[in-house]
Protein backbone atom coordinates (compact mmCIF):
# COMPACT_ATOMS: atom_id res chain seq x y z
CA UNK A 1 0.00 0.00 0.00
CA UNK A 2 1.25 3.48 -0.71
CA UNK A 3 0.44 6.49 1.43
CA UNK A 4 -2.48 8.61 0.36
CA UNK A 5 -2.10 12.34 -0.06
CA UNK A 6 -4.21 15.12 -1.39
CA UNK A 7 -3.89 15.28 -5.13
CA UNK A 8 -4.43 18.02 -7.66
CA UNK A 9 -6.02 18.14 -11.09
CA UNK A 10 -5.54 20.45 -14.02
CA UNK A 11 -8.20 22.97 -14.95
CA UNK A 12 -8.42 21.13 -18.26
CA UNK A 13 -9.91 18.10 -16.42
CA UNK A 14 -13.13 20.11 -16.06
CA UNK A 15 -13.54 19.86 -19.82
CA UNK A 16 -13.03 16.11 -20.15
CA UNK A 17 -15.85 13.61 -20.79
CA UNK A 18 -16.18 12.47 -17.17
CA UNK A 19 -16.98 16.09 -16.25
CA UNK A 20 -19.73 16.37 -18.89
CA UNK A 21 -22.37 17.02 -16.20
CA UNK A 22 -20.75 20.43 -15.59
CA UNK A 23 -21.52 21.48 -19.19
CA UNK A 24 -18.40 23.65 -19.31
CA UNK A 25 -16.89 25.08 -22.48
CA UNK A 26 -13.70 27.07 -22.97
CA UNK A 27 -14.13 30.72 -23.91
CA UNK A 28 -10.58 32.07 -23.51
CA UNK A 29 -7.24 31.46 -21.78
CA UNK A 30 -6.45 28.05 -23.25
CA UNK A 31 -2.78 28.49 -22.35
CA UNK A 32 -3.68 28.22 -18.68
CA UNK A 33 -5.50 24.86 -18.79
CA UNK A 34 -2.45 23.19 -17.23
CA UNK A 35 -3.01 25.24 -14.06
CA UNK A 36 -3.93 23.13 -11.06
CA UNK A 37 -6.83 22.95 -8.64
CA UNK A 38 -5.94 21.48 -5.25
CA UNK A 39 -9.02 22.01 -3.07
CA UNK A 40 -12.68 21.13 -3.75
CA UNK A 41 -14.01 24.46 -2.53
CA UNK A 42 -14.96 27.13 -5.05
CA UNK A 43 -14.94 30.86 -4.58
CA UNK A 44 -17.21 33.79 -5.38
CA UNK A 45 -15.13 36.80 -6.33
CA UNK A 46 -17.16 39.43 -4.46
CA UNK A 47 -15.02 42.21 -2.98
CA UNK A 48 -12.11 41.38 -5.26
CA UNK A 49 -13.73 43.67 -7.83
CA UNK A 50 -13.03 46.61 -5.54
CA UNK A 51 -9.36 45.71 -5.20
CA UNK A 52 -9.50 43.46 -2.12
CA UNK A 53 -7.74 40.49 -3.70
CA UNK A 54 -5.77 39.22 -0.70
CA UNK A 55 -8.42 36.60 0.13
CA UNK A 56 -8.41 35.08 -3.36
CA UNK A 57 -6.93 31.59 -3.56
CA UNK A 58 -4.82 30.71 -6.56
CA UNK A 59 -5.76 27.02 -6.38
CA UNK A 60 -9.54 27.45 -6.47
CA UNK A 61 -12.10 27.91 -9.20
CA UNK A 62 -13.62 31.41 -9.24
CA UNK A 63 -17.30 31.60 -10.19
CA UNK A 64 -19.03 34.60 -11.77
CA UNK A 65 -22.80 34.48 -11.47
CA UNK A 66 -25.46 37.09 -12.18
CA UNK A 67 -24.27 39.36 -9.34
CA UNK A 68 -20.71 39.53 -10.64
CA UNK A 69 -21.66 39.98 -14.30
CA UNK A 70 -24.26 42.63 -13.45
CA UNK A 71 -21.73 44.49 -11.31
CA UNK A 72 -19.21 44.51 -14.15
CA UNK A 73 -21.94 46.01 -16.33
CA UNK A 74 -22.20 49.02 -14.00
CA UNK A 75 -18.53 49.92 -14.54
CA UNK A 76 -17.14 51.89 -17.44
CA UNK A 77 -14.75 49.95 -19.66
CA UNK A 78 -11.62 51.36 -18.04
CA UNK A 79 -12.68 50.47 -14.48
CA UNK A 80 -14.02 47.13 -15.64
CA UNK A 81 -10.73 46.16 -17.24
CA UNK A 82 -8.73 47.41 -14.25
CA UNK A 83 -10.81 45.32 -11.82
CA UNK A 84 -10.48 42.21 -13.95
CA UNK A 85 -6.73 42.64 -14.39
CA UNK A 86 -6.27 42.84 -10.60
CA UNK A 87 -8.14 39.56 -10.21
CA UNK A 88 -6.49 37.68 -13.07
CA UNK A 89 -2.96 38.75 -12.18
CA UNK A 90 -3.44 37.77 -8.52
CA UNK A 91 -3.40 34.99 -9.97
CA UNK A 92 -6.41 32.67 -9.99
CA UNK A 93 -6.66 29.14 -11.40
CA UNK A 94 -9.71 29.71 -13.61
CA UNK A 95 -13.00 31.59 -13.89
CA UNK A 96 -16.37 30.00 -14.67
CA UNK A 97 -19.41 32.03 -15.73
CA UNK A 98 -22.76 30.39 -14.95
CA UNK A 99 -26.35 30.57 -16.27
CA UNK A 100 -25.27 31.09 -19.87
CA UNK A 101 -24.77 34.78 -19.08
CA UNK A 102 -23.37 37.08 -21.74
CA UNK A 103 -19.63 37.42 -21.12
CA UNK A 104 -18.20 40.96 -21.30
CA UNK A 105 -15.57 41.35 -24.01
CA UNK A 106 -13.11 42.77 -21.50
CA UNK A 107 -13.33 39.58 -19.41
CA UNK A 108 -12.45 37.41 -22.39
CA UNK A 109 -9.62 39.74 -23.40
CA UNK A 110 -8.06 39.90 -19.92
CA UNK A 111 -8.29 36.13 -19.44
CA UNK A 112 -6.65 35.51 -22.81
CA UNK A 113 -3.90 38.02 -22.02
CA UNK A 114 -3.17 36.59 -18.54
CA UNK A 115 -3.67 32.91 -19.54
CA UNK A 116 -6.48 32.43 -17.02
CA UNK A 117 -8.93 29.86 -18.42
CA UNK A 118 -12.38 31.38 -18.85
CA UNK A 119 -15.13 28.75 -18.81
CA UNK A 120 -18.86 29.04 -19.37
CA UNK A 121 -21.79 26.83 -18.39
CA UNK A 122 -25.54 27.14 -18.97
CA UNK A 123 -26.22 25.67 -15.52
CA UNK A 124 -27.65 27.93 -12.80
CA UNK A 125 -25.14 28.85 -10.11
CA UNK A 126 -26.66 26.72 -7.35
CA UNK A 127 -26.66 23.55 -9.44
CA UNK A 128 -23.18 24.23 -10.81
CA UNK A 129 -21.81 24.80 -7.28
CA UNK A 130 -23.13 21.41 -6.18
CA UNK A 131 -21.95 19.47 -9.22
CA UNK A 132 -18.48 21.00 -9.44
CA UNK A 133 -17.94 20.57 -5.69
CA UNK A 134 -18.91 16.88 -5.94
CA UNK A 135 -16.60 16.44 -8.93
CA UNK A 136 -13.66 18.12 -7.19
CA UNK A 137 -14.21 16.24 -3.92
CA UNK A 138 -14.19 12.97 -5.82
CA UNK A 139 -11.00 13.73 -7.74
CA UNK A 140 -9.09 15.66 -5.06
CA UNK A 141 -9.73 13.36 -2.11
CA UNK A 142 -6.74 11.65 -0.45
CA UNK A 143 -6.14 8.34 -2.22
CA UNK A 144 -4.23 5.14 -1.88
CA UNK A 145 -4.29 1.59 -3.23
CA UNK A 146 -4.08 -1.63 -1.27
CA UNK A 147 -3.57 -5.28 -2.11
CA UNK A 148 -6.72 -7.16 -1.12
CA UNK A 149 -10.23 -8.15 -2.14
CA UNK A 150 -13.28 -5.99 -1.50
CA UNK A 151 -16.81 -7.40 -1.29
CA UNK A 152 -20.30 -6.18 -0.45
CA UNK A 153 -21.87 -8.68 1.94
CA UNK A 154 -25.47 -7.90 2.93
CA UNK A 155 -24.81 -4.22 2.31
CA UNK A 156 -21.64 -4.20 4.44
CA UNK A 157 -18.39 -3.33 2.68
CA UNK A 158 -15.76 -5.84 3.84
CA UNK A 159 -12.11 -5.57 2.84
CA UNK A 160 -10.34 -8.95 2.83
CA UNK A 161 -6.62 -8.73 3.61
CA UNK A 162 -3.94 -11.39 3.94
CA UNK A 163 -0.80 -12.62 2.30
CA UNK A 164 -0.83 -13.85 -1.29
CA UNK A 165 -2.29 -17.35 -1.59
CA UNK A 166 -4.21 -17.25 1.71
CA UNK A 167 -7.53 -17.65 -0.15
CA UNK A 168 -9.00 -14.14 -0.38
CA UNK A 169 -10.20 -14.48 -3.96
CA UNK A 170 -11.60 -17.97 -3.41
CA UNK A 171 -13.51 -16.71 -0.37
CA UNK A 172 -14.87 -13.78 -2.39
CA UNK A 173 -15.87 -16.14 -5.23
CA UNK A 174 -17.84 -18.29 -2.78
CA UNK A 175 -19.54 -15.16 -1.43
CA UNK A 176 -20.50 -14.07 -4.96
CA UNK A 177 -21.91 -17.56 -5.60
CA UNK A 178 -24.11 -17.05 -2.52
CA UNK A 179 -25.54 -13.80 -3.90
CA UNK A 180 -23.15 -11.18 -2.54
CA UNK A 181 -21.23 -8.73 -4.71
CA UNK A 182 -17.63 -8.20 -5.77
CA UNK A 183 -16.27 -4.67 -5.74
CA UNK A 184 -12.57 -5.25 -6.41
CA UNK A 185 -10.06 -8.09 -6.60
CA UNK A 186 -6.29 -7.88 -6.15
CA UNK A 187 -5.92 -4.08 -6.12
CA UNK A 188 -8.45 -1.94 -4.27
CA UNK A 189 -8.39 1.77 -5.04
CA UNK A 190 -9.30 3.73 -1.92
CA UNK A 191 -10.26 7.38 -1.51
CA UNK A 192 -11.26 9.32 1.55
CA UNK A 193 -14.52 11.16 1.82
CA UNK A 194 -14.33 13.89 4.43
CA UNK A 195 -14.52 13.60 7.38
CA UNK A 196 -14.14 9.89 8.18
CA UNK A 197 -15.39 7.67 5.38
CA UNK A 198 -13.29 5.64 2.96
CA UNK A 199 -14.61 4.39 -0.36
CA UNK A 200 -13.16 1.38 -2.18
CA UNK A 201 -13.39 0.59 -5.87
CA UNK A 202 -11.62 -1.35 -8.57
CA UNK A 203 -9.27 0.14 -11.12
CA UNK A 204 -10.91 0.43 -14.52
CA UNK A 205 -8.51 -2.03 -16.13
CA UNK A 206 -9.40 -5.01 -13.90
CA UNK A 207 -12.96 -4.04 -12.93
CA UNK A 208 -15.29 -7.07 -12.53
CA UNK A 209 -12.36 -9.47 -13.01
CA UNK A 210 -10.93 -11.95 -10.53
CA UNK A 211 -7.82 -14.13 -10.56
CA UNK A 212 -8.38 -17.70 -9.37
CA UNK A 213 -5.32 -19.96 -9.25
CA UNK A 214 -5.87 -22.87 -11.60
CA UNK A 215 -8.62 -21.08 -13.55
CA UNK A 216 -6.87 -17.84 -14.41
CA UNK A 217 -8.70 -14.56 -14.97
CA UNK A 218 -12.49 -14.76 -14.89
CA UNK A 219 -15.13 -12.06 -15.43
CA UNK A 220 -17.54 -12.14 -12.50
CA UNK A 221 -20.10 -9.93 -14.25
CA UNK A 222 -20.22 -12.17 -17.32
CA UNK A 223 -20.47 -15.40 -15.31
CA UNK A 224 -22.84 -14.39 -12.50
CA UNK A 225 -24.64 -11.36 -13.98
CA UNK A 226 -24.83 -7.64 -13.33
CA UNK A 227 -26.18 -8.11 -9.80
CA UNK A 228 -22.93 -9.84 -8.73
CA UNK A 229 -20.79 -6.71 -8.95
CA UNK A 230 -20.84 -3.07 -7.93
CA UNK A 231 -18.52 -0.21 -8.81
CA UNK A 232 -17.75 1.21 -5.37
CA UNK A 233 -18.67 0.82 -1.72
CA UNK A 234 -17.86 2.27 1.66
CA UNK A 235 -15.26 0.19 3.53
CA UNK A 236 -16.86 -0.64 6.89
CA UNK A 237 -14.99 -3.74 8.09
CA UNK A 238 -11.61 -5.34 7.55
CA UNK A 239 -11.17 -9.12 7.71
CA UNK A 240 -7.49 -9.98 8.07
CA UNK A 241 -6.99 -13.59 7.02
CA UNK A 242 -3.97 -15.25 8.67
CA UNK A 243 -2.61 -18.79 8.68
CA UNK A 244 -3.75 -20.81 11.70
CA UNK A 245 -0.99 -21.17 14.28
CA UNK A 246 -1.59 -23.35 17.33
CA UNK A 247 0.80 -21.20 19.36
CA UNK A 248 -1.14 -17.99 18.73
CA UNK A 249 -4.01 -16.76 20.87
CA UNK A 250 -7.16 -15.76 18.99
CA UNK A 251 -10.13 -13.80 20.27
CA UNK A 252 -12.68 -16.35 21.50
CA UNK A 253 -15.31 -14.03 22.93
CA UNK A 254 -15.39 -11.17 20.44
CA UNK A 255 -14.63 -8.53 23.07
CA UNK A 256 -11.29 -7.38 21.66
CA UNK A 257 -11.52 -4.26 19.52
CA UNK A 258 -8.98 -3.98 16.72
CA UNK A 259 -8.78 -1.32 14.04
CA UNK A 260 -7.08 -0.95 10.70
CA UNK A 261 -5.93 2.56 9.79
CA UNK A 262 -6.68 3.53 6.21
CA UNK A 263 -6.14 7.14 5.12
CA UNK A 264 -6.22 8.12 8.81
CA UNK A 265 -9.63 6.50 9.27
CA UNK A 266 -9.86 3.73 11.89
CA UNK A 267 -11.87 0.80 10.52
CA UNK A 268 -12.97 -2.13 12.75
CA UNK A 269 -10.86 -5.20 12.00
CA UNK A 270 -11.30 -8.90 12.77
CA UNK A 271 -8.41 -11.38 12.55
CA UNK A 272 -9.64 -14.69 11.10
CA UNK A 273 -7.31 -17.70 11.23
CA UNK A 274 -7.48 -19.86 8.11
CA UNK A 275 -7.03 -23.62 8.09
CA UNK A 276 -8.30 -26.59 6.10
CA UNK A 277 -11.99 -27.29 6.69
CA UNK A 278 -13.02 -23.80 7.83
CA UNK A 279 -15.83 -22.31 5.73
CA UNK A 280 -14.41 -18.82 5.28
CA UNK A 281 -17.37 -17.48 3.28
CA UNK A 282 -19.77 -18.45 6.07
CA UNK A 283 -17.51 -16.76 8.63
CA UNK A 284 -17.48 -13.56 6.56
CA UNK A 285 -21.29 -13.68 6.30
CA UNK A 286 -21.59 -14.06 10.07
CA UNK A 287 -19.11 -11.21 10.50
CA UNK A 288 -21.37 -8.99 8.37
CA UNK A 289 -24.52 -10.03 10.27
CA UNK A 290 -22.84 -9.39 13.62
CA UNK A 291 -21.74 -5.94 12.41
CA UNK A 292 -25.30 -5.09 11.44
CA UNK A 293 -26.47 -6.13 14.92
CA UNK A 294 -23.81 -3.95 16.54
CA UNK A 295 -24.88 -0.98 14.42
CA UNK A 296 -28.38 -1.50 15.85
CA UNK A 297 -26.97 -1.52 19.37
CA UNK A 298 -26.85 -5.27 20.04
CA UNK A 299 -23.36 -6.57 20.92
CA UNK A 300 -23.65 -10.35 21.33
CA UNK A 301 -20.28 -10.80 23.08
CA UNK A 302 -21.00 -8.08 25.62
CA UNK A 303 -24.49 -9.44 26.30
CA UNK A 304 -22.95 -12.86 26.96
CA UNK A 305 -20.27 -11.35 29.21
CA UNK A 306 -22.88 -9.49 31.25
CA UNK A 307 -24.99 -12.65 31.53
CA UNK A 308 -21.95 -14.62 32.68
CA UNK A 309 -21.03 -11.95 35.22
CA UNK A 310 -24.55 -12.04 36.67
CA UNK A 311 -24.45 -15.84 36.88
CA UNK A 312 -21.11 -15.78 38.69
CA UNK A 313 -22.34 -13.08 41.06
CA UNK A 314 -25.51 -15.07 41.79
CA UNK A 315 -23.45 -18.23 42.41
CA UNK A 316 -21.20 -16.41 44.85
CA UNK A 317 -24.24 -15.03 46.68
CA UNK A 318 -25.77 -18.51 47.04
CA UNK A 319 -22.46 -19.86 48.33
CA UNK A 320 -22.22 -17.09 50.91
CA UNK A 321 -25.81 -17.73 52.05
CA UNK A 322 -25.10 -21.46 52.40
CA UNK A 323 -22.02 -20.71 54.50
CA UNK A 324 -24.03 -18.48 56.83
CA UNK A 325 -26.63 -21.25 57.37
CA UNK A 326 -23.94 -23.75 58.36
Amino acid sequence: MHDGSRTSITVGRLLEPDAAALSLSLVAGQAGLAGRLTVPRIQKTGLAFTGHTSFLHSDRLQVFGASEINYLGTLDKKLQRSALEKICTHPVAAIAVTKGLAIPGSLSEVCEKTSVPLLATPLPSSRFFRLVTEFLERHLAPRTSIHGVFVDVMGVGILLLGKSGIGKSECALDLVRRGHRLVADDIVEVRKRIPDTVIGESSEMIQHHMEIRGLGIINIKDIFGISSVRERKRIELVANLVEWNERDEYDRLGLEERFYSLLDVEIPMVIIPVRHGRDMATLIEVMARDHLLRVQGHHSARVFQEKLARAIAAGETRADEAGEVE
